[in-house]
């Protein structure tokens, strides 16, 4: 193990599969400056999305909407589609307590209340819909008790993995308890951790085709069969939801030297007009399982944070990169409403103004 780490930190290392030989390989670089703020940034030709890069949701009234819908059903009914709920992170913005297994709505907590969504549909349609949870260090042990406890099913669970932040230099960062600083290097881990930990394997003997993928504090990315037969109809890998802007920042389909691709935030250079990308990332998708099963070289991105008062460096990766590398339909679903798919909580102010969407979309029928 790396010199400065103590026992505790070690544990904690080797049982959330920290990989001593890349970090080594990242912190030369961000040594060097090779990893850095300027490298996030996406080379090339960036070009708002075009007419036709964006398809939409059929609503209930458009003339489409029943052969969508009936796609998805007949994909749910045999037992084709499993949920991946992203349940990892850090656990901070809550003051320390981790987010899925707080109260949302009516008592009930945001990994409560996703869970009971799925399983409405399950008992609507007679179906069956497998549900994974990946957690991360800081989250895995309250929300396997939390599942015990108020007795949420049988879900799969995996671990995303581990890192140890960095000084600007590349020295290992401290906190203020001496310690090395730990933290989850973001979603990007998604497919490894699937593969490695054996969930995506038992996916697939379940006889799982399509995966959908959505965070824990998202209430309106539920399991929806128009979802699914959007998805299903247009015959790509990976299906990305996106929504229309309403002042948003973050990550947006954009033509990079003329391929169109999801870019994340970070990765903007400030003298792109992000208000020429209409639509934005809701961290919401759809992967078809084989497209899970392999490895992407996703970017490293240089992230600052300030722990204890002092600068650290993280280095994260976002799965949604794959975009780059798999053909991807850019899906636009309606942010709110009964069939409102985009419903984040990120702080506590965030769970008082959306309660009363938060009790629409939960009580709207399957």
């Amino acid at each position: 193990m790396i010199r400065g780490v103590d026992r505790t930190t070690a544990d904690v290392l080797a049982r959330f599969g920290f990989d001593e030989r890349q970090f080594e390989m990242l912190r030369a670089r961000v040594a060097a400056g090779e990893l850095s703020p300027e490298s996030n940034l996406i080379g090339g030709s960036i070009e708002a999305p075009r007419t036709g890069d964006v398809m939409r949701l059929p609503a209930p009234d458009d003339s489409g909407y029943a052969d969508v819908r009936a796609v998805g059903l007949e994909a749910l009914r045999r037992g084709e589609v499993a949920q991946v709920v992203l349940a990892g992170g850090m656990a901070t913005r809550f003051g320390g307590v981790v987010k899925a297994v707080l109260t949302a709505v009516d008592g009930k907590s945001f990994l409560e209340a996703k869970l009971e969504q799925t399983v409405a549909l399950e008992r609507a349609l007679g179906v069956s819909v497998p549900v994974a949870l990946m957690t991360s260090f800081a989250t895995d042990e309250a929300i396997r008790e939390h599942v015990s406890r108020r007795e949420l099913g049988a879900p799969l669970i995996f671990h995303q993995f581990v890192s140890l932040r960095l000084e600007p230099s590349g020295e290992l960062f401290h906190g203020a308890d001496g310690r090395p600083s730990l933290y989850a290097p973001g979603h990007g881990d998604l497919f490894h951790a699937l593969q490695r930990s054996g969930t995506l394997e038992e996916l697939r003997e379940r006889g799982v085709r399509a995966v959908t993928i959505s965070n824990v504090d998202n209430l309106g990315a539920r399991v929806d069969p128009v979802v699914v037969g959007a998805h299903l109809v247009a015959r790509r890998p990976l299906t990305c939801e996106v929504a229309r802007k309403e002042g948003d920042l973050g990550g947006a389909p954009v033509r990079v030297d003329g391929q169109l691709q999801l870019i994340e935030g970070p990765r903007f250079p400030a003298s792109f007009d992000q208000d020429l990308a209409p639509v934005f990332n809701t961290n919401t998708a759809l992967f078809d399982i084989d497209a899970l099963d392999q490895d992407y070289d996703l970017t490293w991105l240089y992230v600052r944070k300030t722990v204890d008062g002092r600068d650290a460096v993280q280095l994260e990766r976002l799965y949604h990169e794959v975009s780059a590398f798999v053909e991807t339909t850019y899906l636009e679903v309606p942010r709110r409403g009964p069939r409102g798919r985009f419903l984040p909580i990120k702080t506590p102010a965030d769970l008082d103004s959306a309660e009363k969407d938060l009790r629409e979309v939960l009580s709207a029928p399957v």
